[in-house]
């Protein structure tokens, strides 16, 4: 899988941008969201060039009042960001069944494991499968825009579902050109909650791990 490291993602994204620029098309995009921090950036640079649904699937987090906390945060930010083209919000109740059924048996994966491809399985593939059905003309996630997640994995696994599916992936990582730097300022400049672990209970333990190892 050493390939699809050596392709930029951010600069076949922005081809793709110019080329819908040239012939004048603003297409729908249904935009999978982690949280409202990761989304902040994406939807800054993406809402001038496509309309946006952000979709917000996670039942991966965990404790539940952290889903809560984080659709709440999405919708506000939603709700106060001006774009330039129309830009709207949908979820799903909250699942956690979905997540620990699709992960059984990795519990003791490490973090950016066989457990995190499966989840982001898992997340990509109920986005592509609600952008089919709505009739999106592309699909995406915020995911690549963490400079812990690995954006090659996230976007192989975009991409083979763009087959299956049939409806157009637009691969990204975000985090090129300063991206996760700008999430932070934008984070910053509305007040949003960031949390300090990636979500479910897994990265949760880790964490805590590691701030028990620094206080000791």
């Amino acid at each position: 899988m050493g390939e699809p490291n050596k392709i930029n993602y951010q600069r076949e994204m922005d081809k793709l941008i110019e080329k819908n620029k040239s012939l004048g098309l603003v297409p729908r995009l249904l935009l999978h969201s982690c949280c409202a921090p990761c989304s902040s950036y994406v939807i800054e640079y993406l809402s001038d060039y496509f309309e946006i649904t952000v979709f917000y699937y996670n039942p991966n987090l965990y404790p539940d009042n952290e889903y809560e906390i984080r659709s709440a945060e999405q919708k506000r930010f939603i709700g106060e960001f001006k774009a330039k083209n129309p830009l709207s919000y949908i979820d799903v109740p909250f699942a956690p069944d979905e997540f620990y059924g699709r992960v059984k048996g990795l519990e003791k994966e490490k973090e950016g494991g066989k457990r995190c491809e499966k989840c982001f399985e898992l997340r990509l593939g109920k986005t592509a499968a609600l952008a089919k059905e709505k009739g999106f003309d592309y699909f995406a996630t915020t995911l690549t825009i963490s400079p812990l997640k690995n954006a090659a994995l996230i976007n192989e696994i975009g991409n083979r579902l763009e087959k299956e599916y049939g409806v157009k992936y637009l691969a990204s990582d975000f985090k090129k050109k300063n991206g996760f730097k700008r999430s932070t300022e934008l984070s910053r400049q509305y007040n949003l909650y960031r949390q300090d672990y990636c979500g479910c209970v897994f990265s949760k333990q880790k964490r805590t791990e590691k701030c028990g190892e620094c206080a000791e």
